[in-house]
Protein backbone atom coordinates (compact mmCIF):
# COMPACT_ATOMS: atom_id res chain seq x y z
CA UNK A 1 0.00 0.00 0.00
CA UNK A 2 0.94 3.67 -0.33
CA UNK A 3 0.70 5.94 2.68
CA UNK A 4 0.80 9.72 2.51
CA UNK A 5 2.08 11.46 5.61
CA UNK A 6 2.99 14.98 6.55
CA UNK A 7 2.63 17.89 8.90
CA UNK A 8 1.96 21.62 9.01
CA UNK A 9 2.79 23.76 12.02
CA UNK A 10 3.10 27.45 12.71
CA UNK A 11 5.35 28.91 15.39
CA UNK A 12 5.40 32.50 16.61
CA UNK A 13 8.73 33.82 17.88
CA UNK A 14 9.38 37.21 19.52
CA UNK A 15 12.99 37.21 18.27
CA UNK A 16 15.09 35.29 15.72
CA UNK A 17 15.23 31.77 17.19
CA UNK A 18 17.39 28.78 16.26
CA UNK A 19 15.43 25.55 15.78
CA UNK A 20 16.37 21.89 15.38
CA UNK A 21 13.50 19.84 13.95
CA UNK A 22 13.14 16.04 13.91
CA UNK A 23 10.26 15.67 11.48
CA UNK A 24 11.57 13.69 8.50
CA UNK A 25 11.15 9.94 8.10
CA UNK A 26 14.08 7.85 9.34
CA UNK A 27 16.64 7.08 6.65
CA UNK A 28 16.06 3.32 6.98
CA UNK A 29 12.79 3.84 5.08
CA UNK A 30 14.52 5.75 2.30
CA UNK A 31 14.14 2.92 -0.25
CA UNK A 32 10.37 2.89 0.38
CA UNK A 33 9.78 6.56 -0.42
CA UNK A 34 7.66 6.96 -3.54
CA UNK A 35 6.99 10.71 -3.50
CA UNK A 36 10.03 12.41 -1.93
CA UNK A 37 9.50 14.75 0.96
CA UNK A 38 8.39 18.23 0.04
CA UNK A 39 9.64 20.63 2.69
CA UNK A 40 9.21 24.37 2.82
CA UNK A 41 8.69 27.23 5.22
CA UNK A 42 6.70 30.44 4.99
CA UNK A 43 8.46 32.83 4.97
CA UNK A 44 11.22 30.98 3.16
CA UNK A 45 14.28 30.48 5.38
CA UNK A 46 17.44 28.46 4.65
CA UNK A 47 17.92 25.11 6.41
CA UNK A 48 20.45 22.29 6.60
CA UNK A 49 20.34 18.69 7.82
CA UNK A 50 22.60 16.46 9.87
CA UNK A 51 22.50 13.09 11.66
CA UNK A 52 22.38 13.06 15.44
CA UNK A 53 24.02 10.55 17.81
CA UNK A 54 21.11 8.12 17.36
CA UNK A 55 21.11 8.26 13.55
CA UNK A 56 18.07 10.51 13.23
CA UNK A 57 17.83 13.14 10.50
CA UNK A 58 17.66 16.63 12.02
CA UNK A 59 16.97 19.93 10.26
CA UNK A 60 18.49 23.22 11.45
CA UNK A 61 17.00 26.62 10.71
CA UNK A 62 16.45 30.03 12.29
CA UNK A 63 12.89 31.21 12.73
CA UNK A 64 12.39 34.93 12.08
CA UNK A 65 10.44 37.30 14.30
CA UNK A 66 6.71 36.61 13.96
CA UNK A 67 5.04 33.59 12.40
CA UNK A 68 6.91 30.73 10.73
CA UNK A 69 4.93 27.98 8.99
CA UNK A 70 6.76 24.65 8.53
CA UNK A 71 5.37 22.12 6.03
CA UNK A 72 6.45 18.60 5.09
CA UNK A 73 4.71 15.95 2.96
CA UNK A 74 5.69 12.64 1.35
CA UNK A 75 4.35 9.27 0.21
CA UNK A 76 5.85 5.95 1.27
CA UNK A 77 5.32 2.33 0.25
CA UNK A 78 4.36 -0.03 3.08
CA UNK A 79 3.89 -3.79 3.09
CA UNK A 80 0.45 -3.39 4.68
CA UNK A 81 1.21 -6.09 7.24
CA UNK A 82 0.44 -5.92 10.96
CA UNK A 83 3.32 -5.43 13.40
CA UNK A 84 5.25 -8.73 13.50
CA UNK A 85 5.26 -10.88 16.63
CA UNK A 86 7.98 -13.27 17.78
CA UNK A 87 6.64 -15.05 20.84
CA UNK A 88 9.76 -17.19 21.07
CA UNK A 89 12.14 -14.21 21.29
CA UNK A 90 14.31 -14.47 24.40
CA UNK A 91 15.95 -11.86 26.57
CA UNK A 92 19.69 -11.40 26.07
CA UNK A 93 21.86 -11.47 29.22
CA UNK A 94 23.59 -8.15 29.81
CA UNK A 95 27.13 -9.55 29.27
CA UNK A 96 26.06 -10.73 25.81
CA UNK A 97 24.40 -7.48 24.66
CA UNK A 98 25.98 -5.48 21.82
CA UNK A 99 27.80 -2.38 23.03
CA UNK A 100 25.33 -0.02 21.40
CA UNK A 101 22.43 -1.52 23.39
CA UNK A 102 23.88 -0.68 26.79
CA UNK A 103 22.79 2.96 26.73
CA UNK A 104 19.19 1.72 26.49
CA UNK A 105 19.52 0.01 29.88
CA UNK A 106 20.28 3.25 31.72
CA UNK A 107 17.95 5.69 33.39
CA UNK A 108 17.25 8.88 31.43
CA UNK A 109 15.44 12.19 31.77
CA UNK A 110 11.92 10.75 31.54
CA UNK A 111 12.63 7.12 32.51
CA UNK A 112 13.73 6.98 36.16
CA UNK A 113 14.89 3.41 36.62
CA UNK A 114 16.09 4.19 40.15
CA UNK A 115 12.57 5.14 41.26
CA UNK A 116 10.79 2.30 39.46
CA UNK A 117 13.19 -0.64 39.84
CA UNK A 118 11.58 -2.24 42.88
CA UNK A 119 8.10 -1.78 41.42
CA UNK A 120 9.19 -3.40 38.16
CA UNK A 121 10.66 -6.45 39.89
CA UNK A 122 7.62 -6.75 42.17
CA UNK A 123 5.25 -6.66 39.21
CA UNK A 124 7.15 -8.60 36.55
CA UNK A 125 10.20 -10.22 38.11
CA UNK A 126 8.57 -13.61 38.58
CA UNK A 127 7.34 -13.84 34.97
CA UNK A 128 9.22 -15.98 32.44
CA UNK A 129 11.74 -13.79 30.63
CA UNK A 130 11.31 -12.98 26.98
CA UNK A 131 8.60 -11.69 24.67
CA UNK A 132 5.81 -12.61 27.07
CA UNK A 133 7.27 -10.55 29.90
CA UNK A 134 7.60 -7.47 27.68
CA UNK A 135 4.02 -7.94 26.53
CA UNK A 136 2.94 -8.22 30.18
CA UNK A 137 4.60 -4.85 30.82
CA UNK A 138 2.68 -3.32 27.92
CA UNK A 139 -0.58 -4.90 29.13
CA UNK A 140 -0.03 -3.41 32.58
CA UNK A 141 0.85 0.06 31.29
CA UNK A 142 -2.10 0.06 28.91
CA UNK A 143 -4.47 -0.73 31.76
CA UNK A 144 -2.78 1.44 34.37
CA UNK A 145 -2.73 4.77 32.48
CA UNK A 146 -5.87 6.54 31.28
CA UNK A 147 -5.35 8.29 27.95
CA UNK A 148 -6.38 11.95 28.04
CA UNK A 149 -5.12 14.65 25.64
CA UNK A 150 -6.35 17.31 28.05
CA UNK A 151 -3.97 16.00 30.72
CA UNK A 152 -0.84 16.18 28.55
CA UNK A 153 2.17 17.69 30.32
CA UNK A 154 5.66 18.05 28.87
CA UNK A 155 7.34 17.52 32.25
CA UNK A 156 5.56 14.25 33.15
CA UNK A 157 8.05 11.41 33.62
CA UNK A 158 7.56 7.64 33.78
CA UNK A 159 7.41 7.79 37.57
CA UNK A 160 4.85 10.60 37.40
CA UNK A 161 2.76 8.60 34.93
CA UNK A 162 2.87 5.57 37.22
CA UNK A 163 1.64 7.64 40.17
CA UNK A 164 -0.86 9.85 38.33
CA UNK A 165 -2.27 7.08 36.10
CA UNK A 166 -3.07 9.49 33.27
CA UNK A 167 -1.21 10.66 30.18
CA UNK A 168 -0.75 10.55 26.42
CA UNK A 169 1.16 8.14 24.18
CA UNK A 170 4.59 9.42 25.24
CA UNK A 171 3.73 8.68 28.89
CA UNK A 172 2.68 5.12 28.06
CA UNK A 173 5.96 4.68 26.17
CA UNK A 174 8.11 6.17 28.93
CA UNK A 175 6.65 3.94 31.62
CA UNK A 176 7.03 0.78 29.52
CA UNK A 177 10.61 1.73 28.59
CA UNK A 178 11.50 2.34 32.23
CA UNK A 179 10.03 -0.98 33.38
CA UNK A 180 11.93 -2.87 30.67
CA UNK A 181 15.22 -1.22 31.59
CA UNK A 182 14.65 -1.99 35.27
CA UNK A 183 14.51 -5.67 34.27
CA UNK A 184 17.74 -5.37 32.23
CA UNK A 185 15.90 -5.40 28.89
CA UNK A 186 17.16 -2.71 26.47
CA UNK A 187 14.30 -0.45 25.41
CA UNK A 188 14.16 2.75 23.38
CA UNK A 189 11.59 5.44 22.68
CA UNK A 190 10.24 5.93 19.15
CA UNK A 191 8.12 8.63 17.57
CA UNK A 192 6.60 8.68 14.13
CA UNK A 193 3.44 8.50 12.07
CA UNK A 194 0.73 5.92 12.73
CA UNK A 195 -2.39 6.36 10.65
CA UNK A 196 -5.81 4.94 11.46
CA UNK A 197 -5.40 2.13 8.93
CA UNK A 198 -7.54 -0.91 9.68
CA UNK A 199 -8.91 0.64 12.88
CA UNK A 200 -11.72 3.10 13.67
CA UNK A 201 -10.86 6.80 13.46
CA UNK A 202 -11.38 8.17 16.97
CA UNK A 203 -9.02 11.15 17.43
CA UNK A 204 -7.48 13.94 15.37
CA UNK A 205 -4.27 12.73 13.75
CA UNK A 206 -1.06 13.40 15.66
CA UNK A 207 2.49 12.13 15.84
CA UNK A 208 2.60 8.89 17.84
CA UNK A 209 5.01 7.35 20.33
CA UNK A 210 5.77 3.66 20.85
CA UNK A 211 8.77 1.60 21.94
CA UNK A 212 11.31 -0.87 20.59
CA UNK A 213 12.77 -3.63 22.76
CA UNK A 214 15.92 -5.65 22.11
CA UNK A 215 15.22 -9.40 22.25
CA UNK A 216 17.05 -12.31 20.64
CA UNK A 217 19.51 -10.09 18.78
CA UNK A 218 17.02 -7.68 17.19
CA UNK A 219 14.82 -4.70 17.96
CA UNK A 220 11.08 -5.39 18.14
CA UNK A 221 8.10 -3.02 18.14
CA UNK A 222 5.71 -2.82 21.08
CA UNK A 223 2.94 -0.26 21.56
CA UNK A 224 1.79 0.16 25.17
CA UNK A 225 -0.62 2.96 24.21
CA UNK A 226 -2.68 1.02 21.65
CA UNK A 227 -1.52 -2.46 22.74
CA UNK A 228 -2.70 -4.04 19.49
CA UNK A 229 -0.86 -4.83 16.29
CA UNK A 230 -1.15 -1.98 13.80
CA UNK A 231 -0.50 -1.36 10.12
CA UNK A 232 1.73 1.30 8.62
CA UNK A 233 4.12 2.57 11.30
CA UNK A 234 6.53 5.17 9.91
CA UNK A 235 9.50 5.81 12.20
CA UNK A 236 10.73 9.39 12.38
CA UNK A 237 13.21 9.21 15.28
CA UNK A 238 14.54 7.00 18.06
CA UNK A 239 16.22 7.89 21.34
CA UNK A 240 16.49 7.13 25.03
CA UNK A 241 13.28 9.07 25.68
CA UNK A 242 11.38 12.12 24.43
CA UNK A 243 14.14 14.47 25.57
CA UNK A 244 16.39 13.06 22.83
CA UNK A 245 13.90 13.42 19.99
CA UNK A 246 11.53 16.37 20.40
CA UNK A 247 9.73 17.31 17.20
CA UNK A 248 11.13 20.81 17.58
CA UNK A 249 14.00 21.93 19.79
CA UNK A 250 13.69 25.69 20.20
CA UNK A 251 16.67 27.68 21.46
CA UNK A 252 14.51 30.58 22.58
CA UNK A 253 10.86 31.35 23.38
CA UNK A 254 8.12 30.44 20.92
CA UNK A 255 4.38 29.77 20.83
CA UNK A 256 2.88 26.91 18.83
CA UNK A 257 0.12 28.72 16.94
CA UNK A 258 -1.22 25.80 14.88
CA UNK A 259 -0.44 22.11 14.36
CA UNK A 260 -1.76 19.58 11.87
CA UNK A 261 -0.65 16.04 10.98
CA UNK A 262 -1.94 13.67 8.31
CA UNK A 263 -1.26 9.97 7.72
CA UNK A 264 -3.52 7.90 5.48
CA UNK A 265 -3.63 5.26 2.79
CA UNK A 266 -3.60 7.04 -0.54
CA UNK A 267 -6.16 4.97 -2.46
CA UNK A 268 -9.69 6.05 -1.68
CA UNK A 269 -8.64 8.42 1.08
CA UNK A 270 -9.78 12.05 1.41
CA UNK A 271 -7.20 14.61 0.34
CA UNK A 272 -5.79 17.11 2.81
Amino acid sequence: MLIRYGYEMTLTCPQPTALVCLLSVHEERGPDIRAPETFFTTPDVPSSTYRDLFGNRCRRLVAPVGDLMIWGDATIKDDGELDPVHFEAREVPVPELPDDCLVYLLGSRYCETDLLSQTAWDLFGALPPGWGRVQAICDFVNGHIRFDYQQARSTRSAFDAYRERVGVCRDFAHLAVAFCRCLNIPARYVNGHLGDIGVPVVDPMDFSAWIEVFLDGAWHTFDPRNNVRRIGRIVVARGRDAADIPLINSFGPHVLKSFRVWTYEVDGAPQI
